[in-house]
């Protein structure tokens, strides 16, 4: 590669350098121009990464690499605000998983203030009605297994659930857990009370209506999944596991 370039740079001298430079001066003074270049790209080299300096160009790249960080590569203060937040309401759920009556009481309770405000607001009832059917769907996936034995019928991998008495004890697992239930329940329940602070969403619409389309619904619905139910021969609740107890031993001891 270097002889090709003293090639080149021959081939222009003799034609555009003017003939008062010769070709041995020309090769010499690209040599010298190209190990100079070379030991200032050494040297850069050499220098540690805190001491080079960087282009406004690149420093601008990366102060914009990662969404939330500030100038200096910390979190901003916002991200951080939220991020402390997501940890509280996190550790909040997690101490209450264990206290299922208390959960479910208190989500009873918004929904009874919820319903309250809309009577006596005699509006958004498309509001509630789509809070219905997202309650309905909940409950529809609470009360489902995990894996639908319509798809295990015909093959014999994976677990299946019990279908007699005599059968492996196995729990049933469902498609959406009871604590996620609630969890998502409690949340549609709080969006759609903040909905009625909003006059946007108070469609005009005949409710006695939507009333009866739920009914009609939920019965519907309902009725097909207890007959996936029968079908199945499942019963989308666990007592746990039988326990099996000995005779008792009446004997009579006898002093000596």
């Amino acid at each position: 590669m270097h002889e090709s370039f003293k090639d080149l740079i021959i081939y222009l001298s003799a034609e555009v350098i003017p003939k008062g430079i010769g070709e041995e001066g020309l090769v010499d003074k690209f040599d010298a121009k190209f190990q100079q270049k070379a030991s200032k790209n050494c040297a850069a080299e050499m220098l540690p990464k805190t001491s080079r300096v960087t282009s406004p160009c690149r420093a601008t790249m990366s102060e914009g690499d990662s969404i939330g960080e500030s100038v200096h590569g910390k979190p901003s203060v916002v991200y951080r605000f939220f991020s402390r937040l997501g940890q509280i309401y996190q550790s909040w759920l997690d101490k209450s998983t264990p206290y299922t009556a208390v959960r479910w009481i208190v989500t009873l309770g918004l929904s009874f203030i919820y319903m309250i405000r809309v009577y006596l607001l005699q509006g958004w009832y498309i509001v509630t009605y789509a809070l219905g059917i997202y309650h309905l769907n909940l409950f529809i996936a609470f009360l489902s297994p995990k894996v639908d034995p319509s798809l295990m019928e015909d093959s014999d991998d994976g677990p299946s659930l019990p279908t007699r008495q005599n059968e492996e004890f196995r729990p049933f697992i469902r498609r959406l857990p009871e604590f996620k239930f609630w969890h998502s329940a409690t949340k549609g329940i709080l969006v759609a009370m903040a909905c009625t602070f909003f006059e946007a969403f108070n469609v005009p619409v005949f409710w006695p209506i939507l009333v009866m389309y739920f009914i009609m619904l939920f019965c519907i619905t309902m009725k097909r999944q207890i007959k996936h139910m029968i079908k199945y021969r499942y019963i989308p609740f666990t007592h746990g596991k039988r326990k099996y107890k000995g005779k008792d031993d009446v004997g009579k001891t006898f002093a000596s």
